[in-house]
């Protein structure tokens, strides 16, 4: 093997970036499947939904610090951290929770649409949203008064969102496999491009510098969108069954969580300035939602191990009591 000089090693991580590898298994236990996790790297807790509670991980300590009952059908948490509440988008009962950050007591129960799913905080309009499968739109609430601000008629199913904190929502629409954009502020549809080759995305994330949101789709590919262009400008292969999207700004890198296959797929530029797959990590089957540490940069994802199918009709096959985890990764530089 041929050494590199000092400075082509050099160029030659800066391209490739860091390299990941789990680097803590945290067992969490406890009943019911899962969505989405929720990352609040300030207070360093992680919020993880348990289809009818909402587990509360102090990442520091690794320790469950509290639980959020009574959450029918919960998929995800948004955090509003200077009126220190939360929110919950619960599936089963067409509701949001609110509760309070520090007592994780509830303190209100908003009737919102038909099964919401994601659930998202935009500062630049102070209002939560969240996104109805069940009815194809998307409910608007003061995060002030807690009160329904308004609706937005979407083009199907959506799934997640981001926003640029300037007003701009984009959020990916699972059925017709495109992006829509929304004004969180008049609450109208402003655009929409389709995510072809990418065909029914779930997970987005966002480059807000850039402009570039990041599709997790299930034909195994990441579409990378240019929101400015409203067009997709890349679409590198990612693992099978992907959920979850995110992005490091620090790192420049995008992350795709693979359930079926158990991995985590590492997108960053390649030599040639393209975006590529620089890294496959493997985690487990079933790791198919993360959530970022913006501070540590370590992604936290959970999984859990399966028994054989007792039922022929059942959508998955039983969890192993007790056995859920969280997978934590980290880079290595």
């Amino acid at each position: 093997m041929v050494a590199l000089p000092l400075f082509a090693a050099a160029f030659f991580a800066s391209v490739q970036g860091p390299s990941y590898k789990v680097i803590q298994r945290i067992p969490i236990g406890g009943e019911g499947g899962w969505d989405y996790l929720t990352m609040d790297s300030p207070a360093h807790r992680l919020y993880i939904s348990r289809g009818t509670h909402v587990m509360v991980l102090d990442v520091n300590s690794g320790k469950l610090v509290g639980d959020i009952p009574n959450t029918a059908g919960v998929h995800g948490v948004a955090i509003v951290s200077r009126l220190g509440k939360g929110y919950t988008s619960n599936g089963r009962d067409n509701t949001v929770t609110v509760f309070d950050l520090k007592t994780l007591k509830e303190l209100k129960r908003i009737p919102v649409g038909n099964r919401p799913d994601a659930i998202w905080f935009d500062s630049a309009s102070g209002r939560i949203f969240t996104f109805n499968g069940g009815s194809s739109d998307a409910t608007a609430i003061d995060a002030r008064s807690d009160a329904v601000a308004g609706t937005v008629q979407l083009d199907g199913k959506p799934e997640f969102p981001q926003t640029d904190g300037k007003g701009a929502l984009y959020v990916n629409i699972e059925d017709k496999s495109e992006i829509q954009k929304l004004d969180t502020r008049t609450l109208k549809v402003t655009g929409s491009w389709p995510l072809a080759p990418g065909e029914e995305p779930s997970g987005l994330a966002f480059d807000v510098k850039d402009g570039l949101l990041f599709s997790t789709c299930s034909n195994g590919q990441m579409t990378i969108s240019d929101v400015k262009a409203g067009k997709v400008v890349g679409a590198p292969k990612i693992g099978e069954g992907p959920d979850a999207a995110a992005f490091d700004p620090k790192l420049s890198l995008a992350f795709s969580s693979n359930g079926q296959d158990g991995t985590v797929t590492v997108i960053g530029k390649g030599a040639g300035g393209a975006w590529e797959s620089l890294q496959t990590v493997t985690t487990q089957t079933s790791a198919r939602t993360m959530a970022l540490n913006t501070t540590s940069h370590r992604l936290d994802l959970i999984a859990a191990e399966f028994g054989p199918a007792t039922d022929p009709n059942a959508r998955r096959r039983p969890m192993v009591p007790n056995s859920a985890v969280i997978l934590v990764l980290a880079p290595d530089r």
